[in-house]
């Protein structure tokens, strides 16, 4: 004797046959399944909710303070400035950003720091330049040429070789 399905599931394995997906892998939701599994995942969150042992009001009391940044003896901060490395890549963000001001700032930083560090100089050298200030411009190329570590590198610079003419025919 043949097997019979019901209407509906004859249907959902005819359209599984069609997509090439296997019959066992296809589900049936009945109309009380469509309602009564969303109440079901709702009903389950709020269980977990409810009995989890850390309610908000006991978390807030039992985390600790953030910790202060060091303080100086009269109470007032002082601020650290990052390594030269990091102060350069900082201010090459703000030069591609067009942030001129704030390249200058972080490239100073980082000469304050380590006065020998060349990049610090060709970043004061483009930032000088693009806000239109030639001679610390020329001044900022020719410190990042007297710092770079031997002649072979200066005779590799030659784009500041280049931008150093240029502002020099300009004045």
């Amino acid at each position: 004797m043949p097997r019979r399905f019901p209407a509906r599931k004859l249907e959902i394995m005819r359209n599984a046959r069609r997509a090439s997906i296997p019959v066992r892998n296809a589900v049936v939701l009945r109309p009380a399944d469509r309602v009564l599994t969303p109440v079901l995942g709702i009903m389950l969150v709020g269980l977990l909710f409810a009995l989890s042992p850390v309610s908000s009001r006991a978390q807030t009391s039992r985390t600790p303070p953030p910790p202060q940044p060091p303080a100086d003896l009269d109470g007032s901060f002082k601020y650290t400035p990052p390594g030269p490395a990091k102060s350069v890549e900082i201010g090459n963000f703000y030069l591609r950003r067009h942030k001129y001001q704030a390249a200058i700032s972080r490239f100073q930083e980082a000469v304050q720091v380590r006065s020998d560090y060349a990049p610090a100089y060709l970043g004061l050298g483009k930032a000088y330049e693009k806000i239109g200030q030639k001679e610390k411009a020329l001044h900022a190329y020719q410190q990042y040429l007297d710092a770079l570590p031997s002649d072979k590198d200066a005779e590799d610079a030659r784009d500041v070789h280049r931008a150093m003419a240029r502002l020099r025919d300009e004045r």
